[in-house]
């Protein structure tokens, strides 16, 4: 067989995680083995008619990087050949993607139906910046399938949702959902920072649009921000590309490469963590000192069957609460060596935070209530680091509480 073109090879029939490896590469005249960094802002022209031609074929070549870039191309096509997806656009941040993916088709009128149980930034994107353009939130119980069939009774235009959610790890049926969204019109976006592309894939349920903070696991190890908007290339290029090119959440091309980069292990980091987190999950089931522990793949999950449905792994965050609340909570996570106390998550050292606190701070005491969120909850994000180590940093500072 025909070696492929190294200068963009062809990844087609690649099983996923090779198309990791080498999914939307373009190498320019150097050959290089590690792709490129354009750190550019423009590109020239050999005349002024070709320059007219690049704008009339907008899409064709490269012109401006708010627009397009070589590296960011790189990092786009290679998660949405993973991801199955066959558009994408990669944004300064995970809540720019969410907003960028929102706003691009939302208008004055439209209604929006979303969980309680949402990132504190997204909530407050839908329940507060929304109504400001005249979009009606209507947000309901994400796990009650008699929730999603009266707030989808009627015409709607986005359903937006986190699966798991963050921080209390709250499933919701992505297929069920897409199927009533669908027949009441409206687009589906789903948040798939928590599970990953690794252990979940919303588009293949029937999500139109998927977001992610790369943030997180794909840079994996805290060294800059990103996100990116997934859908299908309609949607993208008539609908979402027009907002992002005029409104400008592009990400910067060092950032593209250091997530593409973050690509090529994502798969070996992500399922490293996962059996870790199934193994701190397991023993703070059993310890005494705390009263609930909340991942998905454990019997004791509200809806453990609907998560080994359409999850094949259950992730590397756990939730947990602890006996005696706030002051319990912070003397527990002060007292831990290892385990650093950080609001960021899918990094390769385990991080903790206290969401009540912290990422939904600012959320209103109500909301709080009704997504579960309570002074004894905490996040915790699972790392690369000996999972024994992390059981007993954890332990020991669960016995000093």
């Amino acid at each position: 067989m025909a070696r492929t073109d190294t200068r963009k090879p062809n990844v087609a029939g690649l099983r996923p995680r090779s198309k990791l490896v080498h999914g939307g590469t373009q190498r320019s005249g150097f050959d290089e083995t590690s792709e490129a960094i354009f750190q550019t802002s423009g590109f020239v022209y050999a005349s002024a008619e070709e320059a007219e031609s690049a704008f009339l074929n907008d899409g064709q070549r490269h012109v401006y990087s708010r627009f397009r870039n070589p590296t960011c191309a790189m990092f786009e096509d290679r998660l949405a050949a993973y991801e199955g997806a066959e558009w994408a656009y990669a944004t300064t941040s995970g809540m720019a993607a969410v907003t960028a993916a929102l706003l691009s088709f939302l208008k004055a009128g439209d209604r929006i139906v979303a969980p309680f149980a949402l990132f504190g930034s997204c909530l407050h994107i839908v329940k507060n910046i929304c109504p400001r353009y005249g979009i009606v939130p209507v947000l309901i119980d994400g796990t009650d399938p008699a929730a999603w069939e009266e707030a989808l009774s009627q015409p709607t235009a986005a359903v937006f949702l986190e699966t798991p959610s963050n921080p209390g790890l709250e499933i919701v049926d992505i297929k069920a959902v897409c199927d009533l969204a669908h027949k009441a019109g409206a687009k589906v976006v789903v948040d798939n920072a928590f599970a990953t592309p690794v252990a979940q894939r919303p588009l293949e349920f029937g999500a139109d649009v998927v977001v992610y903070s790369a943030t997180k696991h794909i840079d994996g190890q805290g060294r800059c921000l990103g996100g990116i908007i997934l859908t299908d290339a309609k949607f993208g290029t008539e609908v979402i590309h027009p907002f992002v090119r005029h409104t400008g959440p592009t990400i910067s091309p060092f950032n593209a490469w250091v997530l593409l980069k973050g690509l090529e292990t994502l798969e070996l980091r992500v399922n490293a963590q996962t059996q870790a987190a199934t193994r701190v999950a397991e023993f703070l089931s059993t310890h005494p000192k705390v009263t609930q522990v909340l991942y998905p793949t454990l019997p004791s999950h509200p809806q453990h069957d609907l998560a080994r449905r359409q999850m094949t792994s259950g992730g590397t965050m756990v939730a947990f609460r602890i006996k005696g609340g706030k002051d319990e909570s912070f003397r527990f996570m002060n007292d831990l060596r290892m385990v650093l106390i950080s609001n960021n998550l899918g990094d390769a050292k385990s991080l903790i935070t206290h969401p009540d606190t912290t990422t939904h701070a600012k959320v209103a005491p109500e909301d709080k209530a009704k997504a579960g969120i309570r002074p004894d909850l905490i996040r915790l994000s699972v790392g690369l680091e000996d999972p024994q180590d992390i059981v007993e940093d954890l332990d020991r500072a669960l016995r000093s509480a």
